[in-house]
């Protein structure tokens, strides 16, 4: 892992165990509580056209950044309970998607790799 997700997931990790939260960690806590967090981020947006959207990035920054913590927190937590280097999880699947989405075809579009 990078230093960086490496620190950062040993902070996490340390505030979890100062606690003894890790008995309530299984993979489907930590998935569910994933999905928990992306639906309140989800919620800044619902119902919003696409300048709306970018609008409120701008007025409600400091809680959507605080959802994309919440988030992001527990992904990192989640990949160390599982022994998941998520950073090479990270550069497999974009070198995988280069594969899927290569420029001369998917430039400027939106279609899904096995449409392109």
């Amino acid at each position: 892992m990078s230093d960086s997700i490496t620190e950062l997931t040993a902070q996490i990790c340390a505030f979890r165990d100062e606690r003894d939260w890790a008995q309530f960690h299984n993979p489907k806590e930590m998935a569910v509580a994933i999905a928990a967090e992306a639906g309140e981020l989800l919620q800044h947006f619902v119902w919003q056209d696409a300048g709306q959207s970018l609008a409120r990035v701008t007025t409600r920054r400091a809680e959507i950044a605080s959802e994309m913590a919440d988030i992001g927190i527990l992904l990192f937590e989640m990949a160390a309970n599982c022994g998941v280097d998520l950073a090479a999880a990270m550069q497999a699947k974009l070198a995988l998607n280069e594969e899927r989405y290569a420029v001369a075809k998917a430039k400027g579009s939106n279609k899904k790799y096995n449409e392109l």
